[in-house]
């Protein structure tokens, strides 16, 4: 937006005479901004006793015309708005309302300017209603040129107070997101030295927050303490603001001045509601200074008591306001609180703060007492959905008659209505900064913002609890929420569905489907943004392979009638792709099922109205590729490329990298080929694991020479070789049974820089192991004990199994020991002090001795559990263990060997 939207103009004081003028003017628009027609036929009635005309048949006219309006026979109301402007009578403004009225309801600005055409040509003087009323056709119906040339006019005319006007045109243009337009109304207004009244800094405030645009906001709020003395209202927008562009810096500050006025019981009497439900302020709202009215460092957004202050430094500062750093400090330091409730009046007890001008010295004695700062923080900050639960029912705040006629919020029925909207207002403003806490993840704000509401005696409402339990999930987890969930079912409360959503989400994640599944069957309504639990839902039962239970929940969500979008379909194809577990081919049985599968899916998505995304077809693709169904996945491929034209160049080269992993793994190495070259035709990028994809056909193969071309394919594309591609290429050599070549190219992968991991060296082990290389396999795992590579199940057996089919066992129990020993640590010496209770377990005479190895082991290191099962195997038939590795006898030869080798070369 330009420089002008947010240029501060100075509000001029008028002459006595015109200034009280416009105060009356302005109150009257104040109350009757959404008047009804019957209010304009009273007043039509009043002024037209002695004209010619009487109300009823100037009402009858205006009647028809709208009524031919409705209709569409626009001609013919044209004609009798010709016919009312030619009549002999005694016209007025309010001749006219009954027709601008519905002109801006509709809206009609073309008939609204006919209708002005005739006002104008018999010399009618505008009133504030039909001022209003052609404004808002105008804005409405989109023409904010035509709008502001109308503001232009009505500039010129004193009679009418024109900045409602202009505040009207600013809200059409922040609902049209015109903000150019926006920006030649503040630069007339500036220019006609309007000012700006509390209604033009809310329309100011919605249009930077639909830029984002932080700083703007704080322009606005300068400019409004300088010259106002902010209502609760006005204060309530800026929090507003601030939260939505995640400001908690500032939205927190202002919170707390208004927090300030509550407790002085300022501004009360102020509120009251409009025709519409809205709570207003009923003050002049004037755009005159009041630059005495309140000192100016009361408002300060960067006061010296700041949030930062506040808790305890785990807030930074950013570009956009400020985000939480991940601290263990406490979410509040008792000097800071004491700080911040000396400014708000409030003391402190047992830790917790209270008003100390309203609560009397007895309130220590109330209840169970409150929770001092070490229960609500540190070490025992999972008490607190207890502490809020016992808050709930009574325990902290009780309700005795004693305490009720101490606490300000605990008043006389007479009294209690003067505070219901502040009380409303306050609370509105508390949860806007709560569900911004959830979204930039601050509990620690939130823990406070919930225990400030409770001394200040607001009720919180589902809307606060919503906040709540998404900040502590974010933070504290999913059972930390079900806790405060379970506080409110305590109450007979029910939470908002998006609150159980939201938890439900959150056990999804965490894999708990039987909670997730329970909290997604409380929820009442069906809304459609509540498919978005459900679709995680169904992902961690695609992650925890448990078709079954996604069945059961697609069954339940046709029940509840929610219906599923792309997203939904995109996991199904994912979760019933296929029907085989992990490392299982697929047969005729199980790729007639899958297609009967697909094609289920395909019809739903049919009858919904949805069509195939890029990471649908890439599911259904990956689906059919690991089945074998090389044709369908083929045919799918060629639909993705007349559809899915959408796409960008990356993620049609993730689709063939899918198709050609399929294929060499089905070993169609032709139709990859094929199928590359195409790619290559359509200038379709290649990246690097559609190269190493075409280094590992190459292997099956066996042609080096092609793989070397792929290599300086993929050197001229500017993609290095990596592990992958060096695992690939040695494959290639080792399907010749040229293992000096393979193991010459090891070498140069090292010396490239290049770590290789335990599946590199597994790769030549297993080819050694199948040629019955013991020279190969000795020297590979020399070379595997001096780059400190930890081996795995895989290692053991190739180089144990090698041994016992040359008749060496003795040799191959030995090797066993070492490498599971390795398995264990690297490190001698962890293995020496960790022995003995390794040993208790090895050489236990239990039954179950096995699978208690097991269960002890079953999150705990990767095959640690299959380590100690190997040595306990050793010791089962009669070798003996030596818990370093070195003193055995093969861990020295190959050590020697190894040297020997390694020194020919």
């Amino acid at each position: 937006m330009h420089r002008y939207l947010f240029r501060v103009a100075r509000p001029t004081l008028l002459d006595g005479h015109k200034f009280a003028r416009g105060v009356q003017r302005v109150r009257k628009h104040n109350y009757s901004e959404r008047g009804h027609s019957s209010q304009a036929s009273s007043s039509s009635s009043d002024y037209n006793q002695f004209g010619t005309w009487s109300l009823s048949a100037s009402q009858s006219v205006q009647q028809q015309i709208i009524d031919a309006l409705h209709f569409g026979e626009r001609e013919r109301a044209s004609k009798m708005l010709l016919k009312l402007g030619h009549g002999d009578s005694c016209l007025d403004a309010d001749s006219f309302t009954f027709i601008l009225e519905y002109c801006a309801r509709a809206p009609d600005p073309m008939f609204v300017m006919e209708t002005w055409n005739v006002m104008k040509e018999n010399a009618i003087d505008v009133n504030k209603r039909c001022c209003r009323y052609i404004t808002q056709a105008l804005i409405r119906g989109g023409y904010f040129k035509e709008a502001l040339k109308w503001l232009t006019f009505l500039g010129e005319n004193d009679r009418v107070n024109v900045l409602p006007m202009y505040n009207m045109y600013l809200q059409g243009c922040g609902n049209a997101r015109r903000l150019s337009d926006a920006d030649c109304c503040l630069e007339l207004m500036e220019s006609r030295l309007l000012g700006k009244s509390e209604i033009t800094y809310w329309e100011l405030l919605k249009l930077a927050v639909l830029q984002k645009n932080l700083s703007a906001v704080h322009e606005i709020w300068e400019d409004c303490v300088r010259y106002y003395s902010p209502s609760i209202i006005i204060l309530r927008k800026f929090i507003w603001s601030f939260t939505r562009l995640h400001d908690l810096q500032s939205a927190y500050n202002v919170l707390q001045h208004m927090v300030s006025l509550a407790l002085a019981n300022k501004g009360i009497s102020s509120l009251r509601k409009s025709a519409t439900g809205r709570y207003q302020s009923s003050r002049l709202d004037i755009p005159i200074p009041l630059i005495d009215s309140i000192p100016s460092e009361r408002l300060q957004l960067k006061n010296e008591y700041s949030l930062n202050s506040l808790l305890g430094g785990f807030l930074t500062e950013t570009k956009g306001g400020f985000k939480q750093q991940n601290m263990s400090t406490s979410y509040m330091e008792r000097q800071s609180q004491q700080n911040i409730c000396r400014n708000l009046n409030l003391d402190f007890i047992d830790g917790f703060p209270v008003d100390s001008s309203k609560v009397g010295h007895n309130i220590k004695t109330v209840g169970r007492g409150f929770p001092n700062r070490e229960d609500m923080c540190g070490s025992n900050s999972h008490m607190l959905p207890s502490v809020i639960a016992s808050m709930i029912d009574g325990e902290y705040i009780t309700d005795t008659p004693e305490r009720c006629n101490q606490l300000p919020w605990e008043m006389k029925k007479t009294e209690e209505t003067r505070f219901i909207p502040l009380m409303k207002i306050l609370r509105w403003s508390f949860n806007d900064l709560m569900q911004v806490c959830a979204q930039v993840d601050c509990f620690e704000l939130a823990e406070h913002l919930f225990l400030q509401m409770q001394v200040l005696g607001l009720e919180p409402s589902l809307h606060t609890y919503d906040g709540f339990v998404k900040a502590a999930i974010r933070r504290k987890g999913a059972a930390y929420g079900m806790r405060v969930i379970e506080g409110l079912e305590m109450r007979n409360i029910k939470p908002y569905d998006e609150t159980l959503a939201a938890l439900s989400v959150a056990y999804s994640k965490d894999l708990e489907l039987e909670l997730a599944e329970s909290l997604l069957g409380a929820l009442s309504h069906r809304h459609p943004k509540y498919i978005h639990a459900f679709n995680i839902f169904l992902a961690a039962c695609n992650i925890v392979d448990k078709p079954e239970r996604a069945i059961h929940m697609l069954a339940k969500m046709k029940l509840l009638n929610v219906k599923p979008n792309i997203k939904t379909y995109e996991i199904l194809y994912s979760l019933f792709g296929n029907v085989n577990v992990p490392y299982e081919k697929g047969n005729i049985l199980s790729q007639a099922d899958v297609e009967r599968r697909i094609k289920a899916i395909e019809h739903d998505m049919l009858k919904n109205g949805i069509q195939h995304s890029y990471p649908s077809m890439r599911n259904l693709i990956r689906a059919l590729g690991a089945e074998g169904m090389i044709e369908v996945m083929l045919q799918y491929l060629n639909f993705a490329e007349s559809t899915l034209w959408h796409i960008d160049s990356d993620q049609t080269t993730d689709i063939y990298n899918i198709v050609l992993h399929a294929l060499v793994k089905a070993k169609q190495c032709p139709v990859a080929i094929d199928v590359f070259k195409n790619m290559r035709l359509c200038n379709l990028p290649a990246n690097v694991a559609i190269y190493n994809i075409m280094i590992e056909c190459c292997s099956i193969l066996r042609c080096y020479r092609s793989a070397c071309a792929l290599v300086s394919m993929m050197l001229r594309d500017g993609y290095y070789p990596q592990m992958l591609t060096y695992t690939a290429l040695i494959k290639v050599l080792l399907e010749k049974e040229d293992f000096d070549g393979a193991l010459s190219l090891l070498d140069q992968t090292i010396s490239a820089g290049i770590q290789p991991d335990i599946q590199l060296f597994n790769t030549i082990l297993r080819q050694a192991y199948s040629k019955g290389r013991i020279d190969v396999i000795e020297f590979i795992n020399g070379r595997i004990h001096r780059l400190n590579v930890q081996p795995d199940p895989s290692t053991c057996w190739f180089t144990f199994s090698a041994y016992v089919e040359r008749g060496f066992h003795s040799t191959a129990m030995e090797a066993l020991q070492v490498l599971s020993m390795r398995m264990i640590s690297t490190d001698d010496a962890s293995l020496l002090e960790n022995h003995v209770a390794f040993e208790e377990l090895i050489y236990s005479e239990k039954p179950d001795a096995e699978a208690k190895i097991v269960e002890i082991f079953r999150d705990s290191q990767e095959f640690l559990a299959t380590a100690l099962l190997n040595l306990r195997f050793s010791v089962i038939t009669g070798f003996s263990i030596t818990w370093s590795p070195e003193d055995n006898p093969w861990s020295r030869r190959i050590s020697s060997s190894y040297n020997s080798q390694v020194t020919s070369l």
